[in-house]
């Protein structure tokens, strides 16, 4: 007898594509197996006319999807990483993190613009993004940018950007080439240059805790250097208690010293909101030790001033 298991998502394209390709690998792993998708709409998706850092940031584009898992309506959601919060509710678990796409974020040119490059944008050039993390960067770069607030889902920034007299916009390249949209590509930008948000380019699969069979289905589609990585990831942003209404970006990657040992190296930043002031480190060490690295670096930023950062931010946000 076929065994059935129910996805939940996002209904944007870009989320769709990611639920699809889930459960195409599933019914590959797993050929007596029928997956469906239910199409879940979050606050994220239903609050298009305010900044992500103004309507509150944990769970904003998860929290209606574990609400329906936790109630037994699905049998596991598809995320993508990077917005899935540190602390799940009670009784969920991250059951599998996918392996990684591309984690470089891209500047995408209005259709027409010959420029191509942050570094070419004439003077005073609007750029849009929804990022404050990107935000903060990039005026970090170029501080005579204009950053444009930008929501909605990639389609529906592209359609903006056309319409716009902006210059370009800046989106994760991760989505973009899962959309298609390669061409459209005028500059990938490295991460020296703007550190990735954590997670980026790979999915999380979220289950409820302890349930067995559908932590056995999805076993096959974890992939362990990911998950080494965006620990290290998720264990700083945990410490520096960040969300999308703080600029945090970081990127882990492994790779082998010298001997052949495995090495895991973090990337990580903190800035301010105008992108006035930018504090940047690194630490290497073992993959198993990923979550330690990650508070480490956290603890590290923050002595070198991260911690000001930090506070001018809440208390600003919060008066």
């Amino acid at each position: 007898m076929n065994e059935s298991l129910r996805i939940g998502s996002r209904g944007s394209e870009l989320a769709l594509w990611q639920a699809r390709w889930v459960r195409d690998r599933l019914t590959d792993l797993h050929p007596d197996l029928t997956a469906e998708i239910e199409i879940i709409k979050t606050k994220g998706d239903r609050v298009l006319d305010a900044p992500l850092s103004k309507i509150g940031d944990k769970g904003l584009f998860t929290r209606d999807i574990e609400h329906a898992l936790l109630h037994g309506s699905i049998d596991l959601a598809v995320h993508s990483l990077k917005d899935l919060p540190t602390e799940l509710p009670e009784g969920l678990a991250l059951g599998a993190v996918t392996e990684r796409e591309d984690v470089q974020d891209v500047f995408l040119p209005r259709p027409g613009n010959r420029v191509r490059r942050l570094a070419d944008l004439p003077q005073g050039a609007a750029v849009a993004t929804g990022s404050l993390r990107r935000k903060c960067q990039l005026l970090h770069l170029r501080p005579d940018l204009r950053i444009v607030d930008l929501r909605g889902n990639l389609n529906t920034r592209y359609a903006k950007l056309e319409a716009s007299e902006w210059e370009g916009m800046v989106l994760a390249r991760a989505g973009v080439v899962r959309l298609g949209w390669a061409e459209r590509i005028g500059e990938t930008i490295d991460p020296s240059v703007v550190l990735p948000a954590v997670g980026q380019g790979a999915l999380g699969i979220e289950v409820r805790a302890g349930d067995g069979r559908v932590l056995e289905r999805i076993r096959g589609l974890h992939h362990a250097t990911t998950a080494a990585a965006t620990t290290a990831e998720r264990s700083l942003l945990h410490e520096l208690e960040g969300g999308c209404q703080v600029p945090i970006g970081t990127y882990a990657r492994i790779g082998r010293d010298q001997a052949g040992k495995p090495v895991l190296t973090l990337d990580a930043l903190v800035g301010s909101l105008d992108g006035t002031r930018v504090v940047r480190d690194a630490l290497s060490g073992s993959p198993e030790e990923s979550g330690v690295l990650g508070i480490a670096l956290a603890r590290r930023l923050l002595s070198l001033g991260a911690q000001q950062i930090l506070e001018q931010i809440r208390s600003t946000t919060h008066s």
